[in-house]
Order: C-alpha cells, then sequence, then structure tokens
C-alpha cells in the first residue's frame, strides 16, 4: 500500500483511491466539529457565492472570508463555535478560503474523500486504512496556494497512525510531513507557528488554534456521498470498527 502526501493543491493533482483532505487551521477541524455537535450533513461550496445560494432553503451557513464570518451567515469558520452551535439534524452549508475548495480538488478524481484533522485524526486514519486498496492520500489545503506547517504537521500525525495500523510505502511528500511530525511530539507549537495561526491572531481568532491542536478528540469523519448542485455532501461516516487491512 502507497501513502502520499501532497503538501499543496495544484491543479493537475489525480487520485485513484482515498484522499484525506486536511485544512486544520480551521476548516477540516470545524467541520468535525458540526458532525460532532449532530449535523445531519455538511455541504461544501468552492466559494461564498456558492453557499449563499443556499440562503433561502432550510439549511445553516458557516464559512469565513479573510478569516472572518461572511456577511449573512450563522457561523463563521470556528470549531469551538461550531461544536457548541444548535445544528442537530440539520444541513450545514460551509465555504471557506482553502479547505473547501481543496475537498473540491480531491472529489474531481478520488474514490473516497475523507475530512482529516488532529481533532479526529485515529479515526479518520482508521477509516482510511479500510477503505484502501492501493494508496492513502493525505492532501493538504496549505494557505492560499502556499505549504502551511500546521497541515503539513497533521498529515505527519495521520502517516504516523496509518504506519502502526499497516506497512505502507512512503514517497516523499510522506517522509517529510513524518519528519515534521517528529521534530514537534506536542502540537500546538507547530500550529501557532504557522501562518494560518498568525492570520487568526491578526483577526483576535488565536483562540481557536488550541482547539485545532487537540488530537484524537472526536471519532466523527466527514465522508464525501454525493453531490447537490455544485456542493459536495459529506455526511458523518459510521464508526469504523477495529479491524482492518495490515
Amino acid at each position: 500500500m502507497r501513502l502520499r502526501v501532497d503538501l499543496v493543491p495544484q491543479e493537475n493533482l489525480s487520485y485513484t483511491d482515498v484522499v484525506l483532505v486536511v485544512d486544520v487551521i480551521r476548516a477540516t477541524t470545524t467541520a468535525t466539529a458540526f458532525l460532532e455537535a449532530g449535523a445531519e450533513a455538511l455541504y461544501l461550496t468552492s466559494d461564498v457565492e456558492s453557499a449563499r445560494a443556499f440562503r433561502d432553503t432550510d439549511v445553516v451557513l458557516a464559512g469565513e472570508e479573510g478569516g472572518l464570518k461572511p456577511a449573512g451567515f450563522d457561523y463563521g469558520n470556528s470549531p469551538r463555535e461550531a461544536l457548541e452551535a444548535p445544528v442537530g439534524g440539520k444541513i450545514v452549508v460551509m465555504s471557506t478560503t482553502n479547505g473547501t475548495r481543496t475537498a473540491h480538488l480531491a472529489a474531481r478524481s478520488a474514490k473516497h474523500v475523507l475530512l482529516a484533522s488532529l481533532f479526529n485524526a485515529h479515526a479518520a486514519a482508521r477509516l482510511a486504512h479500510q477503505l484502501a486498496t492501493e494508496e492513502v492520500a493525505i492532501l493538504c489545503a496549505g494557505k492560499e496556494g502556499r505549504i502551511g506547517l500546521d497541515d503539513v504537521y497533521t498529515a505527519g500525525g495521520l502517516a504516523e497512525v496509518l504506519q502502526i495500523m499497516g506497512s505502507y510505502e512512503l514517497e516523499e511528500g510522506a517522509l517529510t510531513a513524518l519528519t515534521t511530525r517528529r521534530a514537534s511530539p506536542a502540537p500546538l507549537e507547530p500550529l501557532h507557528l504557522s501562518g494560518a495561526a498568525q492570520a487568526l491572531r491578526q483577526v483576535g481568532l488565536e483562540a481557536d488554534v488550541p482547539f485545532c491542536a487537540q488530537i484524537a478528540a472526536s471519532p466523527a469523519v466527514g465522508m464525501l456521498e454525493g453531490r447537490v448542485g455544485e456542493a459536495l455532501i459529506f455526511k458523518r461516516a459510521q464508526r469504523p470498527s477495529n479491524s482492518g487491512q495490515g
């Protein structure tokens, strides 16, 4: 089995098997928090206007522009806020600068797309391992086309868990992510140093960073189930069993 890590999204990327999409600060952490809070489904759009198109339906809008809640949205992109949101049984439509767009990139070709973060790292890695037949790929959202330390670190954490569950052939991106993870066993420091965290400090939302640094606090994993219009439909995957390949 191959383990691949793409450190930054690129238009020419393609996938044949399982992809774990990572935007730890904050989209995939927030998405997991909404599922943990009981959301029925997540509709991920690639831009804010596509999300606003759902405004007249019975949905909750969440996301960010420049790190802040867009005008007319119900929630921003804070996982702390998402975990406490009264979204039980509701559809949450999400649009973010990096994470939701990266999910759309993965969905073009992958057989399975999962939303991963430190917050659900063990559950996401376990499910990816069970689903994969050829390759597990981890796609880092980065920050506006550039590599993000926070996402590379998270990819390394996921890669560590995957290696415990089975034998993987590692390519260069996976080795880079693992080296980054092993240089800092505690996640808070590398996350704080990332460009994503610096941007949050500028808008007064730095309290989200410690939340995003929690490891394996949630068993919820968003899994791509289909589409509605332009949006990708993610639902909470069934909790994986302890059995698997390897």
